[in-house]
């Protein structure tokens, strides 16, 4: 079929794989509807492109995925020490270095395509980000194909896309629908009215291939069509369709003649357009066609076509444990889902694969009564592992309480032990304190007995987390000391970060120097290549220079912290750090950014402990621009707080509410916040301890952490030096608190400056405070300020989204965008990036057909690209 309106299309991409050759790698995300015509679009590519080397890889449309499938396809292609590592069981960070080795290597250059990304297991997502991050130093073009119309259901996609879209190497390219005419000239010679074929079709290229090729009779739909041409093949031709359709998009040649296929079925299949035919694999022409002949498969038949695919695969030695779990889960073969599905979870996590490797045990753990305890206890505890990971908090503990019944029957002391830190660490997450203390307390006493082990190690270093967290420093401190001896004993370099870590929370508390520690813990983990140490030292540098006012190193520490989570599967320590992105922005005063974010993390199903620091950030934007209701979050922040039994947690969230509180005009209850979050202030650091001393004195109430632990903003504003405390967070780049030193000041001048900077920030409750007390000093020309705006979103954009979304839609580039709103490019390619996923859409192209379809381009107060 021809392929038209693809000119501008293929025009870019060979202007971009031009751009690779000459040493600017390019990393192409290629978006457009389900059968609109990607893959045919890179087909032509590659027959236009000359000396280059092509490899590439399809996402499954199965069920469970198979961790880096398109990875492996591309090794094949490649061959090499890539293909080598492949085949050897290589983790997921060799096969990851290898694949950007070759493409980094001199001659010929690379072209790699990655096609239905919407279908990647979890790691492809993570080779995705990896690659995008590196590739513009090689000569290669990455090509990556997805379906827009999947950004809105696929929150791993849209995160993922989202990543890469502030990478300088990352361009896009969209494929839309035909128009008419373009589908008139298709229609052209098959005697179907060209009107009636659009109509059916949409323009989508796929259903008006299907469409043109139904034989001269019009079908109802092009599934119809699709059928129809399956119906005029033989009985046998469609029994081989048929199970082509439960192997997935593509099968092997000698896998279907070892099930005796004929050549002669194989050839009707062919001819007959159901299959194309490619050196010696078979496959469907698209994904749908494949869907379409499933969906016609009875469930009893798909069973044994599934046992009978199992079967052939063992035959010929395969030994692919995802693929062989899938279709013994398919075939409901329970011997064979409990020989497989076990070592395949074991080999996706081992890839970083932990979505993949919860659906294989638990697809092995629904035959868990036939199991010995032993081995069922070793897979519940796999799976509360890598649940726990991807934020699957009920089954983490559902999976963990039952381990630890299993562990205790099998009586294994080091199992027990570590069953028990573990469960104690997912009752920490979600905020259930007493309960994690008592099992971490519970693991010490199991494993002190057995002598000098790693697990005793893990279960020092754990307790001493959470004691110190509590702000019990000394307990803390011993705690450390004897994981530390059993780290350099048995050599344990991971218990050794874990010691440093939490030696820096201690350290913080006391008011000495932690960031030394930190350091060291990131440093032990990173050479050590533990993703799970590395992510949490990245997490607690980001919330330490957070908390302690340090935005600008926060925020690098953000930046790292966050690309690493991405490419390591690190979801938890990654929701982590996007909370306390959060509070960065909140406390640089962005707080359209801020509330976004928190919003996508509340959004995440995270834990109630990574929910906490996005429920206070939301609460506070609301409470101060009054513009929302800010007690629901706020409330739950409280809640969770509380129920960890944290001093610094629940210092931390009474001082928002306390905040909200009062500019609500309830200082009261914002009093009784305060007096609550102050019971046990000296158990935390010097930043809690200044906000509960600031909140006292704003309220009246008698300042009871000691003076001399204060950080030099607060202990200014304590002690009476208003103008000196401003400065300083102007100079720590916290305008909503310098702004309230300002307004504590109580003067003229003050007030006047505080209102004004309110104002500019959006600080709708403070103003409207501020403007109260001016008036009851007698005050006159009191500013009105600004009209709060009443336009409404459907698209639930923050303002500066709209402002974005409205200069993207009139066709202005990101350089024209940051020239006109006085902002960084960095922030225009953030903006345009969520504006993308909140209409859902694939590409800038789109933006403004999808905004006119919404009427939101109507709306009053849009910018004015021209600047008028």
């Amino acid at each position: 079929m021809l392929l038209l309106e693809r000119d501008s299309a293929l025009e870019a991409l060979t202007q971009y794989a031009e751009q690779a050759r000459a040493g600017e790698g390019r990393v192409v995300l290629i978006s457009g509807e389900a059968g609109a015509g990607k893959s045919a679009l890179l087909e032509q590519l590659q027959r236009d492109l000359a000396d280059v080397r092509w490899a590439g890889g399809t996402c499954d449309g199965l069920i469970t995925p198979r961790p880096l499938g398109p990875l492996f396809e591309i090794a094949e292609e490649l061959g090499g020490d890539l293909l080598e590592a492949c085949g050897n069981g290589s983790g997921r960070d060799e096969l990851f270095s290898l694949l950007l080795r070759r493409l980094s290597a001199p001659g010929t250059p690379v072209v790699v395509a990655i096609e239905d990304l919407h279908w990647a297991d979890e790691s492809t997502l993570d080779l995705v980000r990896f690659l995008g991050r590196r590739i513009r130093m090689t000569r290669s073009l990455l090509l990556i194909t997805f379906r827009d119309d999947a950004l809105g259901s696929d929150e791993a996609l849209r995160i993922a896309l989202g990543g890469l879209a502030g990478e300088r190497a990352m361009r896009r390219v969209t494929v839309p629908a035909l128009s008419e005419g373009a589908v008139a000239i298709l229609a052209a010679d098959s005697g179907l009215a060209a009107e009636e074929v659009y109509r059916l079709s949409g323009g989508n290229a796929f259903f008006v291939q299907e469409l043109v090729q139904s034989a001269g009779e019009l079908p109802a739909s092009a599934r119809a069509a699709v059928l129809a041409r399956v119906a005029r093949l033989s009985d046998s031709a469609r029994a081989v369709l048929d199970l082509v359709a439960v192997a997935g998009l593509r099968i092997d040649v000698e896998l279907l003649e070892s099930l005796g296929t004929t050549t002669s079925d194989l050839d009707e299949l062919v001819a007959a357009g159901a299959l194309v035919s490619e050196a010696r694999t078979l496959r469907f022409r698209h994904e749908i066609n494949r869907r379409i002949v499933l969906s016609e498969v009875p469930e009893y038949r798909e069973a044994a076509l599934h046992a009978q695919l199992l079967a052939a695969i063992l035959r010929s030695g395969g030994t692919d444990e995802a693929l062989l779990a899938t279709h013994a889960d398919g075939a409901g073969d329970r011997d064979a889902v409990l020989l497989h599905a076990p070592a395949a979870g074991r080999r996706a996590a081992g890839l970083g694969a932990h979505r993949e490797a919860v659906e294989h045990f638990e697809a092995a753990l629904r035959f868990a009564g036939d199991l010995a305890p032993r081995t069922a206890a070793d897979l519940y505890s796999r799976l509360a592992i890598e649940a726990s990971v991807i934020e699957r908090w009920q089954l983490a503990l559902d999976a963990g309480q039952r381990a630890l019944e299993l562990w205790t029957e099998v009586a294994d002391p080091p199992r027990l032990g570590d069953a028990m830190r573990a469960l104690s660490a997912t009752m920490w997450r979600l905020c259930r304190g007493p309960e994690s203390m008592e099992l971490a307390i519970a693991a010490v006493g199991v494993l002190r007995d057995g002598g000098a082990t790693p697990e005793l190690a893990g279960a020092y270093a754990h307790l001493a987390q959470l004691r110190s967290h509590h702000g019990e420093i000394e307990a803390a401190s011993s705690l450390l000391r004897q994981a530390g001896d059993l780290a350099d004993e048995l050599d344990l370099p991971d218990v050794r970060s874990d010691v440093a870590n939490t030696a820096a929370v201690v350290a913080w508390t006391r008011g000495d120097e932690w960031m030394p520690l930190l350091r060291h813990a990131l440093d032990i983990a990173l050479d050590l290549g533990a993703r799970e140490q590395t992510a949490r030292a990245y997490a607690n540098l980001c919330t330490a220079l957070s908390d302690f006012g340090r935005h600008a190193e926060a925020e690098s520490y953000y930046v790292l912290g966050a690309a690493f989570c991405d490419e390591a599967g690190m979801v938890r320590f990654g929701i982590n750090l996007r909370s306390t992105w959060a509070e960065i922005l909140l406390g640089l005063g962005r707080w359209d950014e801020a509330a976004d974010v928190c919003r996508q993390v509340l959004a995440s199903g995270a834990s109630p402990l990574n929910r906490l620091s996005a429920a206070i950030a939301l609460g506070r934007v609301l409470a101060r621009r009054g513009d929302g209701d800010p007690w629901p979050y706020l409330d739950e922040a409280v809640t969770s707080a509380d129920a960890t039994g944290r001093p610094d947690l629940i210092g931390l969230t009474r001082s928002a509410r306390a905040e909200a509180h009062w500019l609500a005009g309830d200082p009261d209850a914002a009093l009784q916040d305060i007096a609550v979050g102050s019971v046990q202030v000296d158990r935390t650091h010097d930043w809690i301890q200044g906000q509960i001393a600031t909140w006292q004195v704003r309220l009246g109430a008698v300042v009871t952490p000691a003076p001399a632990r204060l950080p030099e903003p607060h202990a200014r504003l304590v002690s009476g030096d208003f103008d000196r405390a401003a400065q300083l967070w102007d100079g720590l780049g916290s305008p909503f608190d310098a702004a309230l030193a300002l307004l504590d000041s109580g003067s003229e001048p003050g007030l006047r400056e505080a209102l004004r900077r309110f104002d500019a920030i959006g600080a709708v409750a403070a103003a409207r405070l501020t403007r109260r007390q001016m008036r009851r000093l007698g005050l006159r020309a009191i500013p009105a300020g600004a009209q709060p705006s009443t336009r409404s979103d459907a698209a639930g954009m923050t303002r500066r989204e709209r402002e974005v979304m409205t200069l993207v839609a009139s066709g202005q580039s990101n350089a024209a965008i940051s020239a006109h709103l006085v902002i960084s490019p960095r922030t225009v390619e953030h903006h345009v990036a969520a504006v993308l996923a909140k209409l859902g859409v694939g590409s800038r192209t789109l933006v403004a057909a999808e905004a006119r379809r919404r009427g939101l381009l109507d709306a009053p107060g849009r910018p004015d690209p021209a600047g008028n």
